[in-house]
């Protein structure tokens, strides 16, 4: 049988959702979890890779197991025996062949930016210092729409058949005195919201001009790009799957 399970975590304490030669992983601590608690050796696919000290509010992987015949005990037993920065929400059953990674048709992120500084947030979001036009930053974030290779935002050396993204919504929002940067897509290249971040924070602080980012995407090239801001600010929050590859349960 074939499970999805559904989890989220905070990144600080991991080097990225998938198992490291020398490196703790968010996968290798589920892994171990759930094959001490069904007494098999247990490999999950996740729905993505997140880098290191980034966190996920909403992330699915899949395993396969014979049967388990209590999901809501499954999922209670593992809330007990896993660290407090890692929750289990659901598991469920789908049909045979669903894939947690190719059959998401889309993913959301956020990124969290402070313009005051706030040591409830010291951990949480990136402390930007100087005023940011935020009007300018989305008008520049409307521009990521406008295209689909997006190599320019790719960490280099990175092995993928191609830089294409379908991105459906890129803005800025003030939410409560954190600025939140939120995009959807169909995929994303590695580093790729981080470097597209840094780039629109450019465009806050009058460093590059819209004009300038188009370029930078034309270009292709990751040097012409903002920096990649820190890990810490970035979540990923939602992933999406079609309701076809699911067999009695929902996601919500």
């Amino acid at each position: 049988m074939r499970y999805f399970i559904e989890f989220s975590y905070v990144g600080k304490q991991y080097h990225g959702w998938q198992n490291q030669p020398n490196a703790i992983s968010v996968q290798q601590v589920l892994e171990d979890a759930l094959s001490k608690l069904l007494r098999q050796t247990i490999a999950l696919v996740g729905a993505g890779r997140t880098d290191a000290g980034v966190h996920a509010k909403q992330m699915f992987a899949h395993f396969d197991y014979d049967s388990v015949d209590d999901t809501n005990g499954l999922v209670y037993r593992l809330n007990a025996f896993l660290p407090d920065d890692i929750a289990v929400h659901s598991i469920f059953e789908v049909e045979a062949g669903s894939h947690a990674r190719f059959d998401a048709i889309e993913r959301a992120y956020e990124y969290w930016v402070l313009q005051k500084k706030n040591p409830f947030y010291a951990e949480a979001a990136h402390y930007v210092k100087h005023p940011l036009d935020v009007k300018k930053m989305n008008e520049a974030a409307a521009q990521l729409l406008e295209y689909e290779d997006f190599e320019c935002f790719s960490k280099s050396n990175t092995d993928v058949n191609t830089y294409l993204c379908a991105i459906k919504r890129a803005e800025w929002v003030d939410q409560k005195g954190v600025l939140v940067f939120t995009i959807v897509a169909d995929r994303f290249l590695r580093n790729m919201v981080r470097a597209i971040v840094g780039t629109l924070l450019d465009v806050g602080t009058g460093k590059n001009s819209i004009e300038d980012v188009k370029a930078i995407i034309k270009s292709g090239d990751r040097r012409n790009a903002g920096p990649s801001v820190p890990a810490k600010g970035l979540y990923l929050t939602k992933v999406l799957y079609p309701e076809t590859i699911l067999n009695s349960t929902k996601i919500n």
